[in-house]
């Protein structure tokens, strides 16, 4: 491969461990990441992507690589290192309830001078976000590279992505990587968990007046979406289709988004949104997190 991706998702690639059976038992390990989906997505759509990230050299980074290199990532950007796993353990799925081992895992050991030379002046967007943002001194060295970034013109995307340890020490990065970024995603439920609050509307008028140029892809799940740009805002209901697997549906509409502004970049923003959408229900109509196709987007719009 020897050309450069124009699309990098960075942060971490993990291993969901679900619980399985009434006895509860078995598990089920399956691969995942909040960024790395992002980036699976992203390539999903026939973009050049690549994931930045660390991962062991185990049978759990086994299956990270493979599936990295079968979603077609530029695999030059996924470092090793003999760190044990990142593992999220599920251990009640209805609902939702988990916890992450990972001191001195492999993802925190991610070294951004590792990249391959001359990288940045290829790229045109890169996305952070998840967990990777969350734990120390990975947060650290993120912020750092999506500074880096920024000075050197390349877009921004930015998913907090809330989970329980993103608590009152996170409020900092939040507010940093919004400051950074010129698109952000949130939901409902990040926003309640993000800032604490009960009061939805104050804590997304917060966000946005953060960085109020930022266009702000707001996800509400069954009541659809919006896209806020400036003072003007766009709305779509939710796609109507049989849903299957909620899982990386998120994922996949940030990647639909950024495609969109990238290819499409005279677009109405109502466009940008509605492929937005599309996206997100397609991811939908499959088991886990699988990223739809171009082809499968289309039909849906």
């Amino acid at each position: 491969m020897a050309g450069f991706p124009t699309f990098v998702a960075a942060g971490e690639a993990l291993t969901d461990m679900i619980v399985q059976g009434p006895d509860r038992q078995h598990w089920l390990s399956q691969v995942g990441g909040s960024t790395w989906n992002v980036a699976r997505a992203m390539a999903k759509l026939d973009e050049p992507t690549a994931f930045a990230g660390a991962i062991s050299r185990d049978v759990f980074g086994d299956a990270l690589w493979q599936a990295s290199e079968a979603a077609r990532l530029d695999l030059r950007f996924l470092q090793r290192c003999d760190h044990a796993p990142l593992l999220a353990i599920v251990h009640r799925t209805d609902p939702p309830a988990y916890f992450f081992i990972g001191e001195n895992s492999a993802d925190l050991q991610f070294d951004a001078a590792q990249l391959p030379d001359g990288w940045e002046a290829h790229c045109r967007w890169v996305h952070f976000g998840g967990i990777s943002l969350a734990r120390q001194p990975l947060a650290g060295k993120l912020i750092a590279l999506a500074e880096r970034l920024k000075q050197r013109g390349v877009r921004i995307s930015y998913d907090p992505n809330y989970r329980l340890l993103m608590d009152a020490s996170y409020d900092a990065t939040l507010r940093r990587m919004t400051e950074l970024a010129d698109v952000i995603k949130v939901s409902e439920e990040d926003l309640a968990g993000l800032f604490r609050t009960d009061d939805i509307a104050g804590a997304f008028a917060t966000l946005r007046g953060w960085n109020p140029g930022a266009a702000c892809l707001y996800t509400k799940g069954g009541d659809g979406a919006s896209l806020h740009i400036g003072d003007q805002e766009w709305n779509l209901p939710a796609a109507q289709v049989l849903v299957v697997d909620t899982v990386g549906a998120g994922d996949a509409s940030i990647a639909a988004l950024a495609w969109s502004m990238m290819h499409r970049a005279d677009a109405a923003p109502l466009d940008h949104l509605r492929f937005s959408v599309a996206a997100g229900a397609a991811a939908c109509m499959a088991q886990g997190a699988t990223p739809p196709s171009l082809s499968d987007i289309e039909k849906l719009l």
